[in-house]
């Protein structure tokens, strides 16, 4: 069972289990026509945004039987939320991993999501003990890829027309990272 029992601390930002608090920042995150470009959803009115939120608040310490563990990104100065990430795996013997998430536009470009990516990534290889995570985008994410690429993700596949995704063929970007490698890339941070 996946959980965040205990917020993270970043240099800039909270990251921690949602509370029904959340829902105006969420809600102005998920109505958000840019947010939602380049995802499966639409735009998703307060009520939806409550019923997302009320969801995941039903699961005690943000934990779900489907080994999912969602994050609400709050900014430590103004305590807004300003995004929504999640780290998923499948808890078997290949101990795979994705990340991903959504961030409000008024903070993409900042480095906000990597340093949301970088948490995810050493609760991944330290705490649940994956092997390998992944973060999927649409091709024509570049910020998604750049953000990926920062924190030492690598394009392992580019799938062309993959995904029917609001009337149109999409390709899709596969990035990934062993613990291994994510181990050296500490390492040699450190030096």
């Amino acid at each position: 069972m996946v959980q965040l029992s205990q917020p993270r601390l970043t240099t800039r930002l909270t990251m921690r289990r949602f509370a029904l608090d959340d829902l105006d920042d969420l809600a102005l995150i998920y109505a958000n026509e840019e947010v939602n470009r380049y995802l499966y959803t639409e735009p998703r009115d307060r009520t939806e945004t409550l019923e997302t939120l009320l969801g995941r608040l039903a699961k005690p310490e943000g934990a779900t039987e489907d080994n999912i563990l969602n994050v609400a990104v709050e900014l430590r100065d103004t305590k807004r939320v300003i995004g929504d990430f999640v780290l998923r795996w499948v808890d078997n013997e290949h101990r795979q991993g994705e990340m991903g998430g959504s961030l409000h536009p008024d903070y993409q470009r900042l480095g906000v999501a990597s340093e949301v990516y970088e948490e995810l990534l050493l609760l991944a290889f330290t705490q649940y003990g994956l092997h390998r995570v992944v973060g999927r985008c649409d091709a024509r994410n570049a910020a998604s890829v750049r953000s990926l690429e920062k924190v030492g993700l690598h394009q392992e596949a580019h799938l062309v027309e993959n995904e029917f995704v609001k009337d149109e063929w999409t390709d899709e970007i596969v990035m990934a990272i062993r613990k291994d490698e994510w181990e050296r890339q500490r390492a040699s941070r450190e030096v």
